[in-house]
């Protein structure tokens, strides 16, 4: 370790060490919640001129086993979210139902075994389409997705080549004080406002699943929102010290003043009691697994009292979506 390296860990370890002051639990948590907020940044100006408009139903597509729309969600005179919407065809008049949150890619397409130009995928990504091995256990599925990637890039990225825009607007919001993080979980929070204007979805009960930094906005988004009843962080769940201050990561990862208030191992630990399912692979390369192992550890602390609220699984895989354990976790849990 040189000097420089050893600068660095020290204005981490004084961070943290702020972060770490002594106060009763319950103040400490409520305070992380409004602190989050702020280090996200203010969306109010988004808030005062959202529009209550029906969603444009751009495409549907019926499989064997379920229904495939493409809708466009208006959120602002200036703001809409595509979305797909999959609904299971089994009978039932009411589905358990899940937000799933894609992570960095070509988009929201990955998910459902498209190519960004709606061609069947040749073989499944990372995300191992794993929108339709939910809708697949009966679960009613909200992809929306996330802004600065597919569709929702930039011009100048679009035309650029750039797979995504996540750059370009993270640096443009930080100059506002704001982040992308922020903007991202903000919507997230109005399409579980849509969800909850559908009539055939269990509203006291909505399911939430994300990957890597789709997992990101999955995790502050539970963290605010108490609507998501049960949560699967896919391949994030770690410390920011062992993961995203040691390797490098998409900007969209950073938020700035954070490791004044916690490790990310606290942070996760906020969405307890409620259920909560961590998965990640032995060799990911970029969330490694001896500090997931650590996060873990902590985060099952904080549910102490609910055990079986929490559960996880380390699989034999690099950054990437399993499903060997989450899956079945989650349809359990939506459909008690």
């Amino acid at each position: 370790m040189n000097s420089l390296d050893k600068l660095f860990d020290e204005m981490y370890e004084h961070a943290i060490g702020e972060a770490f002051q002594t106060v009763g639990p319950i103040e400490r948590k409520l305070t992380l919640k409004t602190n989050l907020l702020k280090l996200l940044g203010d969306f109010s100006y988004l808030e005062e001129n959202v529009v209550h408009r029906e969603p444009r139903i751009m495409e549907v597509k019926e499989f064997d086993d379920y229904i495939r729309e493409y809708v466009m969600l208006p959120v602002t005179e200036l703001l809409e979210i595509p979305m797909y919407i999959l609904t299971p065809k089994n009978g039932n008049n009411v589905h358990p139902t899940v937000l799933a949150i894609h992570g960095h890619g070509t988009g929201v397409n990955e998910a459902i075994g498209l190519t960004i130009d709606g061609e069947p995928e040749p073989e499944p990504t990372i995300h191992n389409q794993f929108a339709l091995k939910l809708v697949e256990r009966g679960l009613k599925v909200f992809l929306p997705e996330v802004i600065g990637f597919g569709t929702r890039r930039l011009k100048r990225d679009i035309e650029a080549g750039n797979i995504n825009s996540c750059e370009a607007m993270s640096k443009n919001l930080l100059m506002e004080g704001k982040t992308l993080a922020g903007l991202r979980v903000w919507e997230a929070r109005k399409v579980l406002d849509f969800i909850e204007t559908q009539d055939d979805v269990v509203k006291d009960n909505i399911g939430m699943m994300g990957f890597s930094g789709g997992s990101v906005i999955s995790t502050f988004t539970a963290v605010l929102d108490v609507r998501p009843q049960a949560v699967v962080l896919s391949c994030y769940p770690n410390t920011f010290k062992g993961s995203i201050m040691s390797i490098r990561h998409c900007i969209d990862n950073y938020i700035p003043g954070i490791l004044h208030y916690a490790e990310l191992p606290e942070w996760i630990s906020l969405i307890a009691p409620r259920k909560l399912f961590i998965e990640a692979g032995e060799q990911d390369h970029i969330f490694p697994v001896e500090f997931t192992r650590q996060a873990i550890q902590e985060v099952k602390n904080s549910y102490q009292n609910r055990p079986e609220n929490f559960d996880y699984d380390i699989f034999p895989g690099k950054h990437q979506i399993s499903g060997r354990k989450s899956f079945s976790w989650l349809e359990n849990q939506l459909k008690q």
